[in-house]
């Protein structure tokens, strides 16, 4: 039995319902709800991060009836390029950005001003909207599991299959091992980092819907630690990404050539730091609908960048693949979010004057 591919399906399931019964408590206000809610929460949360180890297991030992071990692990390489590997295909990254919205979301309820407002409709939404987010990545890892696994059909043709649990796996004597170009220290590192702070871009934008919902200022309370959060990992991984791309793809002996997708990484870097200026100054009375715009704006650059990534819109050496189903759901997440922040804030404008 693929029991990793079994975990990805229970996490989906699980987190879809934790979103669907955290929005009948919001409605119905009936705590019943809530706790169901909150034990489907963890069973999401839990089913992933089991996931995550698994997958990490079999990339170490290189297991290679699946798919992603064979395309991204072999036995040549070190142990840390082949731990590594977990973040250099586009499953095994949203696997992990997927884990740390669960871990996120589970440290906002228990520390701080979340453990405070944990009672309140501000935090039931933005609850709400931050299990939405995870559902969609969840969907997306149902639709490219990390756990495909190879088979031989009845005709002795090896396959792939993204659904079958229980098919007898077929295994190749070899793993075809990692792009040499990601065979680097710094590629080590850049890019979990970068997926922790895109990941903790989540609650601030949760929050501001709530927030612009409920018409409840509080919400910047629970925001702007996240926030920070998301600025210093970004620093990071942009930094150490810089690194990469000097030692590596040389580019006339500069760090930055202002490749599409390393700039759409720069961009929501710009738009946090503005949040965090402005933050300061809405003491002062200033900035009251700009605060919001800009934990909006931030979380959708960042589904933006991942879009662009994923779709071969545009051309860059970070480009996994062309325009596919997934690619198609990531834009239409995008529209939903584009849209009700639209929304939201025009109708915050236009009450303000």
């Amino acid at each position: 039995m693929n029991t990793g591919m079994g975990l990805i399906w229970i996490a989906g399931a699980s987190g879809l319902l934790a979103f669907l019964t955290s929005l009948f408590y919001f409605f119905r206000q009936d705590r019943k709800f809530l706790v169901l809610s909150e034990k489907l929460e963890l069973a999401g949360g839990s089913g992933i991060l089991i996931a995550i180890f698994l997958l990490v297991y079999h990339l170490l030992v290189v297991d290679t009836e699946y798919s992603y071990v064979f395309q991204h692990s072999s036995t040549d390489l070190a142990w840390i390029y082949r731990f590594s590997a977990l973040w250099a295909g586009q499953e095994g990254s949203f696997l992990i950005w997927t884990g740390f919205i669960f871990i996120m979301l589970a440290i906002t309820r228990f520390t701080g001003t979340g453990k405070i407002l944990r009672e309140t409709n501000l935090f039931a939404l933005m609850r709400s909207v931050s299990l939405f987010v995870a559902s969609v990545f969840l969907l997306l890892l149902a639709l490219k599991n990390p756990f495909s696994m190879y088979y031989v059909t009845g005709a002795g043709i090896p396959e792939v299959t993204n659904w079958n649990l229980f098919v007898e796996p077929f295994v190749v004597s070899y793993g075809q091992g990692m792009n040499p170009l990601l065979r680097n220290l710094w590629m080590a590192i850049h890019p979990p980092l970068l997926f922790l702070g895109y990941a903790a871009f989540t609650l601030p934008f949760a929050a501001a819907i709530a927030g612009l919902v409920l018409k409840d200022n509080r919400w910047s309370e629970l925001a702007t630690g996240w926030m920070r959060v998301s600025w210093l990992f970004l620093t990071l991984g942009i930094g150490f990404g810089a690194f990469w791309a000097y030692e590596v793809l040389g580019w006339g002996a500069w760090y930055w050539t202002w490749d599409p997708v390393e700039t759409s990484s720069l961009i929501p870097w710009l738009t946090a730091t503005a949040y965090l200026h402005a933050k300061l100054r809405i003491r002062q009375g200033e900035y009251a609908f700009m605060l919001p715009m800009l934990a909006l704006v931030s979380f959708i650059l960042v589904i933006f960048s991942t879009f662009v990534t994923r779709s071969g819109l545009w051309v860059s050496v970070h480009s996994w693949q062309d325009f596919t189903t997934e690619g198609m759901i990531i834009a239409l997440f995008l529209l939903i979010l584009t849209g009700s922040s639209t929304f939201l804030l025009a109708r915050k404008y236009f009450s303000e004057e």
